[in-house]
């Protein structure tokens, strides 16, 4: 398959977003899981990591989950869950309609290795994701996300997310991620 670069970005002939786009189709149209295809880049195949499918429609968020460390057998069984997920069990959001489906962004978010940090200074909002942990609470944020502009703001929202209240002392952790388009 065919990789373009944009940005410094793969975009949207990327193999790993056209397998979460053929899985969210499939799953949509017919209710069923595929298989993993042949053809995919070996990586895809041999490595693990944890993967969020983001799903756009006409430029707001229409679904979003991911796992933070890898819980499949490898990168192309993590995007069909996570596909799936984003597009039908994502608890703020209807499951996605047969008639949505010309009208979607898709992305896939590899994530990298997770590193501790000891402050806020250690971050970057546009070059790192962030992880909060307050005991079993954990929330995170992906990097370069559009209204994320500061990182406060994005601890802010990762606590949010893990339902740990304002002021509360967390552990943070990093990480980058390779965006698909």
């Amino acid at each position: 398959m065919k990789m373009e670069q944009k940005n410094g970005q793969n975009t949207e002939s990327d193999a790993y977003v056209q397998l979460a786009r053929r899985t969210i189709e499939q799953y949509v149209r017919t209710g069923e899981q595929p298989e993993v295809p042949e053809g995919l880049p070996e990586e895809m195949y041999r490595e693990r990591a944890g993967v969020f499918v983001s799903i756009k429609k006409e430029g707001s968020l229409r679904g979003c989950i991911g796992t933070i460390q890898a819980v499949q057998a490898s990168i192309a069984e993590e995007i069909i869950h996570n596909a799936i997920s984003a597009s039908a069990k994502d608890p703020r959001f209807a499951p996605v309609a047969p008639g949505e489906l010309g009208r979607l962004s898709i992305s896939v978010d590899v994530l990298g290795r997770m590193e501790p940090v000891n402050s806020p200074q250690e971050l970057d909002v546009k070059r790192y994701g962030v992880v909060v942990t307050r005991g079993y609470q954990r929330g995170l944020l992906l990097p370069n996300l559009e209204g994320v502009d500061t990182v406060e703001d994005q601890i802010a929202i990762a606590m949010q997310k893990a339902g740990i209240g304002y002021g509360q002392q967390v552990q943070l952790e990093r990480f980058e991620v390779v965006r698909h388009y």
